[in-house]
């Protein structure tokens, strides 16, 4: 993998040019150690930019920084939702707006840490002007899908709308669910609306935009690591806490890495080890996403290596 050159703090001394900064990477590569670093550095403010990291029911899957981690520095927009809901990139959206907002008041410099590659790409290239759906047919939209396989879900989509569902994973009942949604409230397919853009949050070119991108064996033993940590600080409970909630499988915090496999130690139908082994092998596969995504849709971003 070819970097540009060390990311240092000493290149930030003039962040006054800077609008913001954007700070993106695989799990466990040390993004929010950066960010926090940086904020204590040069005033300012950490803003959160990962999906699983916004709910508080997912403090130690997450990775989500405690008040140690966090090291004096403000943060924004972690721990702020419940699991019961489906957060969405446009409300994050709405969200990033109002913490924005709170950073020009305090008078910081908003500096955006998280892996979610979608959030970075609506912060700084537009949202797709997807109509709202009505709440009746979100609703019986999702009445129909509850308890049905993801993979018949797909295919369902495919009778509808063969173009979005080559696009989507049949493991990915959120997002199906969404584009089914989407045809059931317009009658078009979800990619009819996919090529017209709202006016993003930020400017690009007055960001300073980075994907801190470690090698592969070195971030895959530091996933595992982290992971037999994240069970060290009680991840198990963690989710028996979820469990114990009787949420639909196919929200968000439910699915997060780690989740599905302690769920299924918990009731019985799996090992410990089993459980473990697929939480790490399914942050492994997650980081791999994490840096396709940014290689094809975040051109914005500065690659660079890791400061472990």
């Amino acid at each position: 993998m070819k970097h540009s050159r060390l990311f240092e703090f000493r290149e930030f001394l003039n962040l006054k040019s800077f609008a913001a900064v954007l700070i993106a990477g695989p799990t466990a590569s040390g993004k929010s150690a950066r960010a926090v670093s940086l904020a204590r550095e040069h005033h300012g403010i950490v803003i959160n930019a990962d999906s699983m990291q916004v709910y508080r029911d997912l403090a130690i899957l997450s990775a989500r920084p405690n008040p140690v981690d966090e090291g004096g520095a403000p943060h924004l927009l972690f721990g702020h939702i419940g699991a019961e809901r489906n957060y969405s990139v446009g409300q994050w959206l709405v969200d990033a707006r109002w913490a924005l907002e709170e950073a020009l008041r305090m008078g910081r410099m908003p500096i955006f840490v998280g892996g979610t590659g979608m959030y970075f790409k609506a912060l700084i290239q537009g949202l797709s002007a997807i109509p709202a759906v009505p709440s009746e047919i979100r609703d019986r939209v999702r009445d129909q899908s509850d308890g049905v396989a993801p993979e018949e879900l797909h295919a369902r989509l495919q009778a509808l709308d063969p173009e979005t569902a080559a696009r989507l994973r049949p493991t990915d009942p959120q997002r199906i669910i969404r584009a089914l949604e989407i045809f059931a409230a317009t009658g078009q397919p979800l990619a009819h609306f996919q090529g017209v853009r709202e006016k993003p949050l930020l400017d690009a070119t007055r960001c300073r935009a980075l994907f801190v991108a470690p090698e592969k064996v070195e971030l895959n033993q530091r996933i595992d690591g982290r992971f037999d940590q994240m069970m060290r600080d009680g991840a198990l409970e963690e989710a028996a806490r979820l469990m114990a909630r009787g949420l639909d499988p196919a929200l968000p915090a439910m699915r997060a890495v780690g989740v599905p496999g302690l769920i299924d130690f918990l009731r019985e139908t799996c090992t410990l080890e089993a459980a473990v082994e697929r939480g790490k092998r399914d942050s492994r596969q997650y980081a791999k996403r994490q840096f396709t995504f940014a290689r094809t849709q975040l051109p914005e971003f500065e690659w660079v290596a890791p400061e472990f």
